[in-house]
């Protein structure tokens, strides 16, 4: 049985979090920075997190489950095949070339999907890929993030309708 307390142990002894001088996605500047490409490189956490999203969708009506590049692809991946339900992937702009596709795996109209991600501030590239989701006739029934920095991401959701819930919170981290 995998827990959040074993997830935010992982994390430490990985050290994902990192102290100084940053610039996030979303353009704001912070004094830490949560070093997910790291830790989704390392398959006990990689594990780890698949089997706790796993868990909470366990008794849902899923159909796919869904990540947006580069971060969270690993992630789909990891649930995708803990859970045994087909992956889709979702590029942040159309390619220029080849099937010129936004979603690459087969989304099919009235699809239950779920969505996870790796960090979340605003919520910004997340909400995008639900968008593109919505957009193709998907429907999106959780989001789930890895770590939540707290900055207004869930608060964001919840305007959306759709509940954005994170394994761990920073403040759960630093506890």
């Amino acid at each position: 049985m995998v827990s959040k307390e074993y997830l935010i142990d992982l994390l430490k002894k990985n050290e994902v979090f990192l102290e100084g001088d940053f610039t996030l996605s979303s353009g704001k500047k912070s004094n830490y920075y949560i070093n997910m490409k790291k830790a989704i490189t390392e398959p006990e956490i990689l594990s780890t997190i698949s089997k706790l999203i796993t868990e909470k969708i366990a008794e849902e009506d899923v159909d796919k489950v869904a990540g947006p590049a580069l971060g969270a692809v690993p992630i789909a991946t990891a649930v995708s095949l803990e859970s045994k339900l087909p992956l889709l992937m979702i590029r942040k702009e159309k390619k220029g070339y080849g099937t010129s596709k936004l979603i690459e795996g087969e989304l099919n109209e009235g699809d239950n999907v779920i969505v996870v991600e790796d960090v979340s501030t605003t919520g910004g590239s997340l909400l995008k890929a639900i968008n593109a989701i919505q957009d193709n006739g998907g429907n999106v029934k959780r989001a789930f993030v890895v770590v939540d920095r707290q900055e207004g991401a869930i608060e964001e959701f919840e305007k959306t309708g759709i509940k954005l819930e994170p394994l761990i919170t920073v403040d759960e981290f630093f506890a």
